[in-house]
C-alpha cells in the first residue's frame, strides 16, 4: 500500500519547477490572446467586432506568445 502511495504522487512524478513552469505557459497563452482580442475590438480604423477569424488569429497568437514562454524560460539554468 505504500508503495502505491508513492507511486501515485504527482508531485513527485514532475520534475521540480514544472508547476511554475505549467503557470507561465498558460498566462502567456491567455495574455496573448487577450491582446490580440483587444487590438482587434479597439484599434481605430479596424471594425470592432470580433469575429471568427479574429478569434483564430487570437489563439495563434497565443500559441506563439506560449511558444515564446517556453523557449525563453526552457533556456535558463536552475535557481539562476
Amino acid at each position: 500500500m505504500v508503495e502505491r502511495q508513492q507511486q501515485s504522487g504527482t508531485d513527485r512524478d514532475r520534475p521540480e519547477g514544472a508547476g511554475r513552469r505549467r503557470g507561465g505557459e498558460i498566462a502567456a497563452f491567455g495574455i496573448g490572446v487577450l491582446v490580440t482580442l483587444a487590438y482587434f475590438g479597439f484599434f481605430p480604423g479596424l471594425p470592432h467586432v470580433i469575429d471568427g477569424g479574429a478569434i483564430v488569429v487570437a489563439v495563434v497568437a497565443g500559441l506563439v506568445a506560449r511558444w515564446g514562454w517556453r523557449a525563453w524560460a526552457g533556456g535558463r539554468k536552475p535557481g539562476g
